[in-house]
């Protein structure tokens, strides 16, 4: 290549680097910093061949154009500036730097002590400055030019009401799928063999764990293990190298291309709540390097983090350089990537302020009049590790937000806890204790009884403790309280009576799920009876803990599954926007919501009290306030038995209607059938009746 020698003044934005058709703009904000080099790598990114400072600073943005560069040009910055930890400045030229804005990522940092902007082991060791230079160990950002064709591609746009969400990581959902090619990276994601597989499942969306390039932690790397799940962002705009298979970003769009296609939305679980940096003592990679004290939210020393997250660091989204990278990351998904929606981990954390969280802080103001980010699905997880974290239920409208109270009541209600019936009545109803205010609709509670941080569903019944030794920390690791049985052995084995009683649990778990007013989420591998051998907590599992078993795959449950999405998609009585409350509709005067005891009476206050209610029967109709134009059925009725058979009295059917079983879980394969008298209930099952046209 050409040694660039000279640079023009360019333009302060966009930032990051953008090819025009006659060189490259390069553009950083630090508005801290005194100098920024630019680091030009020869063709293969291997030796430095010019640095060259950036010749101006516009708005504490500093920027150049060089002209003759191509895409696909490797370069990297060296930002001068004070090194004062103690006043929130860790400027140190050795360090090469990843541009927060780049697309693509040459691969990633290789541990070495140079990586650390400080001495290690001298006193005090952060306040201490490292010399060494940290280039050979760093990866090289690259100049991408995005020309993908995207041709007719069109989002399906999903109604929430309709959504069924799949949560799935890329590597593990095809590592041992015997039949695609290229395993584990985004084309094996949408070859025809998981596409086949979604279609067949019943999903609208696929969720996946992170994406955005990440860093493997050094800890995890010094025991021999890897960073599996992906929550250490290195680079908001760049897909994680290891899932492409020639580092083109269009293998990614390819891949979002060919879902859409299959009429199957892509959601990101994206991390914009801290960096892979660390605290005090981690390594300067870029933010850390760039602009320490505008990137971070710092403690009142200055020389530590606020750590509301648990990874050692917070960003500073209070900063409005800082928030413009989170928009901008989060428009360049949408525009140039072409993604459906995004979940935010610890989302608590994205709206603290100096009193703590708020509703209404400048992110959430900032997305929610985005022309581009309003009309996408945008899922929070409420908590983070800090002061009153916990915050279910109080994001606004649009935010869907998980609900861990649901996996909870959910799991609990079915292991037989005590008092647990009238939890489950409010999860079956949408969570409105949770999400019924401020216009919110009864979409928005997330519901799930497993995700990637836990058991799977098959080890929901298979362990009563975590197993998490492979980990490396001594199985102190992980959720302690899972809510789960093992049904008479821990873990894996042949007894058919415990295998069915397993199975059957499942079934019920699923079913409620899937009966339940909200937005249905499903973990990748539940459907197949993936089984983590009862770790908890595999972030660190990039083996067959984690990766789904294809050939060992429960087909039956499979079926099941597939039928029970079916079910809800052919009764908008069970997915509707309005809660249920018991109000009487306008079109018949008939209330929307009837709780009911075994011999049909309506439940009582002392019923709701008794703690060992094991049984909820429910008639459901489409709620009060609907409008006509809306979908519109007669009435389901469903009865969730956690204790012993039992026959409960059915509601009468109107003259020309009659009430049809279409499920009984303890007999998957039911074809409907017509109920005449009491519905003979069995022990610790799941039924539901739907009310039809009499022949």
């Amino acid at each position: 290549m050409t040694l660039p020698t000279t640079i023009t003044a360019g333009r302060p934005d966009p930032l990051g680097a953008h090819f025009d058709g006659e060189g490259v703009n390069f553009a950083l904000f630090s508005e801290h910093a005194s100098r920024v080099t630019l680091c030009i790598f020869d063709e293969n990114g291997r030796n430095e061949i010019a640095n060259i400072d950036l010749p101006e600073c516009t708005h504490h943005v500093w920027h150049g154009h060089i002209a003759g560069l191509m895409p696909g040009q490797h370069y990297g910055y060296r930002v001068h500036g004070p090194y004062r930890p103690d006043q929130g400045h860790r400027f140190n030229p050795y360090k090469l730097l990843i541009d927060p804005y780049a697309r693509r990522l040459s691969g990633h940092p290789i541990w070495n002590d140079a990586l650390m902007g400080y001495e290690m082991g001298s006193p005090r060791a952060d306040l201490s400055f490292d010399k060494r230079d940290s280039a050979p160990y760093m990866p090289r950002s690259i100049v991408v030019a995005d020309s993908f064709d995207w041709g007719a591609d069109a989002p399906p746009r999903t109604p929430l009401t309709e959504t069924v969400i799949y949560e799935a990581h890329v590597r593990g959902l095809t590592m041992r799928h015997p039949q695609v090619h290229a395993p584990g990276r985004f084309r094996a994601l949408a070859s025809d063999q998981m596409l086949e597989h979604y279609v067949r499942l019943g999903i609208t969306a696929v969720e996946l764990l992170p994406v955005h390039a990440f860093l493997n932690d050094r800890f995890l790397v010094e025991k021999g293990l890897r960073n599996y799940w992906g929550y250490q962002t290195l680079g908001y705009f760049a897909p994680e190298p290891r899932y492409m298979e020639n580092g083109d970003i269009a293998e990614f769009q390819r891949m979002v291309a060919r879902l859409h296609a299959a009429g199957i939305e892509v959601i990101l679980d994206v991390v914009y709540n801290h960096t892979c940096e660390g605290n005090a003592l981690g390594p300067t990679l870029a933010f850390r390097g760039i602009d320490n004290a505008s990137y971070y939210r710092l403690a009142d020393d200055r020389r530590h983090y606020i750590d509301d997250t648990g990874c050692g660091n917070t960003l500073n989204i209070d900063h409005p350089m800082v928030l413009r990278m989170v928009m901008d990351s989060l428009r360049y998904w949408v525009e140039v990537m072409h993604v459906d929606g995004f979940r935010f981990d610890l989302a608590a954390a994205l709206g603290r302020g100096p009193d703590g969280f708020d509703a209404r802080a400048a992110i959430f103001q900032a997305i929610r009049q985005d022309p581009v980010l309003s009309r996408v699905k945008l899922i929070a997880e409420p908590w983070d590790i800090g002061p009153g974290g916990y915050r279910l239920g109080g994001f606004p409208a649009p935010f869907l937000e998980w609900n861990d109270g649901f996996r909870d009541g959910v799991r609990s209600f079915w292991r037989g806890d005590p008092g647990r019936a009238p939890d489950l009545a409010g999860r079956l109803t949408g969570s409105a204790a949770q999400f019924d205010h401020s216009g919110r609709p009864a979409t928005s509670s997330v519901n799930m009884v497993s995700a990637h941080d836990g058991f799977t569903l098959a080890d929901v019944v298979s362990y009563a403790t975590r197993h998490n030794l492979a980990n490396g920390e001594e199985g102190r690791d992980g959720h302690s309280a899972n809510y789960s049985d093992n049904l008479g052995v821990e873990g894996s084995t042949e007894d058919p009576a415990i295998l069915a009683a397993r199975a059957q649990r499942r079934r019920n778990m699923m079913a409620t799920l899937l009966l339940a007013q909200g937005t249905p989420m499903i973990l990748a591998g539940d459907e197949l009876g993936h089984t983590q051998q009862g770790n908890n907590n595999a972030y660190c599992q990039d083996n067959a803990i984690s990766w789904l078993d294809w050939h060992g795959a429960d087909h039956a449950f499979l079926r099941f599954t597939a039928r029970m999405i079916a079910f809800r998609k052919a009764h908008p009585i069970l997915r509707q926007k309005l809660f249920l409350h018991s109000r009487e509709r306008a079109i018949d005067g008939i209330e929307d919501l009837f709780w009911r005891r075994a011999d049909g009476a309506p439940m009582t206050r002392a019923d709701w009290e008794d703690p060992e209610l094991r049984l909820i029967a429910v008639e459901l109709r489409t709620a009060a306030g609907t409008p006509e134009y809306a979908a519109q059925e007669h009435a389901i009725f469903a009865v969730l038995n956690a204790g012993p058979a039992v026959d409960v009295s059915v509601p009468d059917a109107p003259e020309g209607l009659r009430w049809s079983l279409n499920l009984d879980t303890s007999r998957p394969d039911l074809v409907p059938e017509p109920v005449a008298g009491p519905l003979a209930m069995p022990a610790e099952a799941v039924a539901v009746l739907v009310l039809e046209p009499a022949p």
